[in-house]
Formats: structure tokens, sequence, C-alpha cells
């Protein structure tokens, strides 16, 4: 009796270790999803390619996962045989197949890269996809990104700019929100004070006059010649020497890149009191030899 039971228990002990195994043959444990994995491409379809990935059956790449961008030609992806990782994004099917995919493989990095550059304050270029009333949509390394009209250089008629390469830094880069923000402003700023020093001579144009000063565009970043610093001699109206689109050559005297600041000097380059005044066609077209000796006062 004893031995009968026994016989039986370790039948039905035998049968269930049999069975674990047959279900550990059709479902390999090896394969995750999440998980990165080495494979080859050996043959494609009309909808993707198949991969081998080493387990006992073969995983697919849906076309739509092959790359960041659309794709017409898997092979100009994925060529047959080349060893590469992918990342599964669905565990086994019925059939033990698990689904792979490039594209967030690549979604991955892109996110790593752009926080790096964030925070190396490095400026890429991106170019213009579309526009609408609040900015402009770029593409940044396959990636939607956008730039608020606040932080354009042009800002009037943004649809001239779709197509256009952009310099930019980064405003918000927030992987939860897949948010992305970027600033030509700042790009071009940073750029502009990297390539200033205080005593460089610089021409620009006047951009707008306001009681305290004029605002000179140089090059896509704003100085301020001060209404102090036009002249030895004291002014009362700008608007009386100076117009909009006007050229103008001036002296940096100040450089505040954390407030985003330029402040300009052409009273440090006259012979007297009121030569801006006076004489400034003189002033202008001398400023050369001027500046040569303003650059001795200023160190």
């Amino acid at each position: 009796m004893n031995s009968k039971s026994t016989g039986s228990q370790s039948a039905k002990a035998s049968f269930s270790m049999d069975d674990f195994a047959k279900a550990l043959e059709q479902h390999n444990y090896e394969f995750q999803k999440g998980q990165v994995v080495r494979g080859k491409v050996f043959e494609y379809d009309s909808n993707g390619a198949y991969v081998d990935i080493g387990g006992k059956s073969s995983a697919f790449l849906p076309i739509e996962e092959a790359a960041l961008r659309t794709v017409t030609d898997l092979s100009e992806v994925v060529p047959l045989d080349e060893e590469r990782d992918f990342l599964i994004i669905r565990e086994q099917d019925a059939d033990g197949q698990v689904t792979l995919s490039l594209r967030q493989l690549q979604i991955q990095q892109a996110w790593e890269d752009l926080i790096e550059l964030q925070e190396t304050g490095k400026v890429l270029q991106v170019r213009v996809s579309g526009a609408n009333k609040g900015g402009v949509t770029v593409d940044v390394q396959g990636m939607r990104g956008f730039i608020p009209r606040s932080h354009l250089v042009e800002r009037d008629n943004l649809e001239s700019l779709i197509g256009q390469s952009l310099s930019v830094n980064f405003l918000e880069v927030d992987r939860e929100r897949e948010k992305l923000v970027l600033s030509q402003r700042m790009a071009t700023q940073s750029n502009a004070f990297r390539d200033l020093q205080i005593g460089q001579l610089v021409e620009g144009k006047v951009s707008s006059i306001k009681p305290f000063g004029v605002f000179v565009d140089l090059e896509g970043v704003s100085g301020l010649l001060h209404i102090k610093q036009v002249s030895q001699k004291y002014i009362d109206n700008l608007g009386k020497l100076f117009a909009p689109g006007q050229p103008l050559k001036a002296l940096v005297v100040d450089l505040d890149e954390g407030r985003g600041r330029i402040s300009l000097s052409t009273r440090v380059l006259e012979n007297y009191p009121g030569e801006m005044v006076d004489k400034m066609a003189d002033v202008m077209d001398t400023a050369e030899e001027r500046s040569e000796r303003a650059r001795k006062t200023l160190s």
C-alpha cells in the first residue's frame, strides 16, 4: 500500500516536472519587455523584418519601429546579417515571437544625448519644420521641439523660417512629458558674448530710440548706447541725432552675459566734448583709429 502510494506521488512529481519543462520550452523567459538584445535581420516582408535574436523562434521588427523617420526601404536602415541592438517592446505572442523596435531605442538615446547637451549648454543646429502663432516647431535629432515666438530672432514672418536651419540651445528638456523647448535668442546671444570683448569696436544699425538711449542691432543681438555714453556733451533729444536703420560704430564698454546686456559708447571716440553732435560722420569715418586710443583709457 505504502509503495503504491509513493509510486503514485513520484509519478505525479515527474509528470509536473515534465510539464514545467515543456512550459519553459514554450515560453522563453530570457526575453522580456524593455530588454535590449543583439540580433541580425535575416528576412524582410512588406510589414517589417524578421530578426534572429538567438531564441527558439524569431523576433519581428515592424517597419514603423525601424527608425525615427518614415522608412520605405528597410534594407537601407537594417541590412541583412548586420548585428545590432534592438529593444523588446512586446513579449512573446502565442507563436513565441517577440516584437522589437529600433525607433524607441533611438528615442531613449536621443533623450540621453539632449539632456547631456542641455547640461553642457552647447549650441546645436535644428531645422524648422512648421509654424503657428505661438512659435515654430523644429526637428531635433529626429525629435519634435518647439521654439516660442519670444525666443526667436525673427518674430514677424514665422512662415518664412520653415526649412531654415537655426542655432539654438535648450530652455526645457522634460523626458517624462516628452517636452523639448528651445531658444534661438539665447543661443545667438551666447555666441555674440563669446565673440565680444570690452574695448572692441563694433558696427551695427540703430534698431530703436528710447528716451534713455539707443538700441543697436549687432547681427541678431542688441547693444545699448545709453544717452550718457553718446557724447561728453549733454544731449536732451536722441531723436534729433539718430534714426532707425542708421549704421553706427561704437565701443563695447561693458558685458553682462547673465542679464544679456551689451553696453556701448561713442563718447569715448570723441576728440572733444560734443563732437558726436557736431561731426558724427567724421567720428564714424575715423572710428578705427579713435578706438585704438580709447582702448588705452579703458584698460
